[in-house]
């Protein structure tokens, strides 16, 4: 489940989100989150070099972000899902990632 405060729900127009796990296709540690969000960001909050939060649509389909700067991000490629990929900021996304990681293939 990935939950966002009241802020953040409101300023990137986002939602809590409950995946299944069978949806997790694959999971990897990113070292900056800002850079791996691409696309266009529809809707959401992007504030250039500081924080991305909300929906970016690409050739790859959608992409829930929610990344600060200078902050390891955890990225979730999903099959059968409203996102094609989450990609989720974490001061310890290397534990984070080992944990996701037991839920691919499931």
């Amino acid at each position: 489940m990935v939950r966002f405060t009241t802020g953040e729900k409101i300023l990137g127009l986002v939602r809590n989100l409950r995946i299944p796990a069978s949806a997790v296709a694959s999971v990897a540690v990113v070292g900056d989150g800002l850079a791996a969000a691409h696309g266009l960001r529809a809707p959401g909050l992007g504030l250039p070099g500081f924080r991305k939060l909300g929906t970016w649509r690409g050739r790859t389909g959608k992409t829930l972000v929610s990344v600060r700067r200078h902050q390891p991000a955890v990225q979730v490629h999903l099959t059968g899902a409203t996102f094609a990929t989450l990609l989720i900021g974490d001061d310890d996304a290397a534990a984070l990632a080992a944990e996701l990681g037991t839920l691919v293939g499931r």
